[in-house]
């Protein structure tokens, strides 16, 4: 089934974020590999695709896991939750209709 990711950034995290992120990415692109993600990307704290210093508020990822547990325990090991990045992190079942 998949399930819906919502990590919301910690405020001051940008620094933060941008150390992880090759851990963070490593991570995704294995999902990818295993052909499991079917999104994933930030949110940007402005209306821009490149939002600079005022960074990001967070992250959306929708992937596919055997079970909500294991999805949760997915979420949970991410680099960005390790680095603070994530104040906090939201996983939900996911049904995609179109």
């Amino acid at each position: 089934m998949l399930y819906a990711i919502t990590g919301t950034d910690a405020p001051d995290s940008l620094d933060n974020r941008l150390a992880a992120r090759p851990q963070h990415l490593a991570r995704l692109q294995a999902l990818q590999n295993d052909g499991r993600l079917l999104l994933a990307g930030p949110f940007p704290a402005i209306d821009s695709n490149d939002p600079g210093p005022a960074g990001f508020s967070g992250s959306l990822i929708v992937a596919e896991f055997e079970s909500l547990a294991a999805a949760e325990q997915w979420a949970q090991a991410d680099p960005y939750v390790a680095a603070g990045v994530y104040a906090s992190v939201s996983v939900k079942p996911f049904r995609k209709v179109l």
